[in-house]
């Protein structure tokens, strides 16, 4: 038969060395080489348990030592313990006193006249992938709540259907300026400007999942414009919204602002070609007639009027540069 290769640490707290040498055997049977660890008495096992450096994947536990038993000894063991699997074993049955250790913390309950190599090596490994499961579940746990909590924008789990508000991160308390008390006393159609209507700015009912802008009014009055992503997620074994706002305030003023000033880069723009190169055309047409007209023996008049045609000219190339910057500005606002 082919035995599992890992080794595993076990904590075998057995006062019956003929019951701790029966477990060896046992473990033997399936596993290559088990790493066990013997404490008779509670007082060593708490020893090896205070250690830091000692690691075990599994303590197996005899429910009967000779300075502490029952219910005690689990609940003291299990807080020692620091998250490692723990297994009774004890030689009497008692139906309540099993799921009372159930209830207390231990992993499994078993006993001593009805276990076999097999069933100790299964109970064994399902205890240890239980506790990783838990981990890992434990973990995931852990990142929602840092990626909830520790998030700069305004974040809030709602009920699907009445958009309660169930939980709220920091962000949300400093910006809108509710204690997190007196947030869990609102659902979020209260931020709304209309009150319980939680309307976008179309009139439309805010949907889970579904983008939307809207006006939500903060504790002390301020009005403010605000962008909302939300998605379906399992809280408290319900399905709730998970929803992010963020305020676009400061930004759509931003947006107005530069908005106005190419309107009036545009004016400027058009005054410059339509109403500053007429009067600049009918001075240049009117050097263009003094040449004509001029009598040739004025030189020195003649070179002020050359003078006056060639800043004329680059003026006409300065407004004319002008109009297609201005052109281009406009097509690039057309085109976003």
């Amino acid at each position: 038969m082919r035995k599992d290769p890992i080794e595993y640490r076990f904590l075998v707290i057995e006062d019956n060395f003929g019951d701790y040498f029966l477990i060896e055997e046992y473990l033997s049977e399936h596993i290559q080489s088990p790493q066990l660890t013997h404490a008779s008495t509670f007082f060593e096992a708490k020893e090896f348990l205070s250690d830091l450096e000692k690691q075990f994947d599994v303590i197996l536990l005899d429910l009967s030592l000779p300075d502490s038993s029952g219910e005690k000894l689990i609940v003291e063991i299990i807080e020692l313990a620091k998250g490692f699997p723990v297994i009774a074993l004890t030689g009497f049955t008692d139906l309540d006193f099993s799921i009372k250790s159930l209830a207390l913390g231990v992993s499994d309950y078993l006993l001593k006249d009805d276990l076999t190599p097999a069933m100790l090596y299964k109970t064994l490994i399902y205890s240890i992938e239980r506790k990783k499961y838990i981990d890992d579940l434990q973990k995931s746990e852990r990142n929602y709540s840092n990626l909830f909590h520790l998030s700069p924008l305004p974040k809030c789990v709602c009920n699907k259907e009445t958009l309660e508000i169930l939980d709220v991160n920091q962000a949300a308390v400093n910006h809108y300026g509710y204690s997190r008390e007196e947030f869990l006393n609102l659902h979020f159609g209260d931020l709304f400007l209309e009150k319980g209507l939680f309307l976008d700015q179309n009139g439309n009912r805010m949907e889970c999942e579904k983008p939307m802008k809207a006006v939500h009014k903060k504790r002390n009055g301020e009005i403010i414009q605000v962008e909302i992503v939300s998605s379906l997620i399992q809280f408290n074994d319900s399905e709730s919204c998970l929803i992010l706002v963020n305020d676009v305030t400061e930004k759509n003023l931003h947006l107005q602002t530069i908005e106005k000033q190419n309107a009036a880069f545009r004016e400027i723009a058009w005054i410059q070609s339509h109403i500053v190169r007429a009067p600049l055309a009918r001075l240049m047409g009117l050097v263009n007639l003094l040449e004509t007209e001029m009598n040739p023996a004025e030189e020195e008049t003649k070179t002020i009027l050359k003078y006056i045609q060639t800043s004329a000219n680059e003026l006409d190339q300065i407004v004319r540069d002008i109009s297609e910057k201005s052109e281009e500005v406009t097509r690039s606002e057309e085109k976003s």
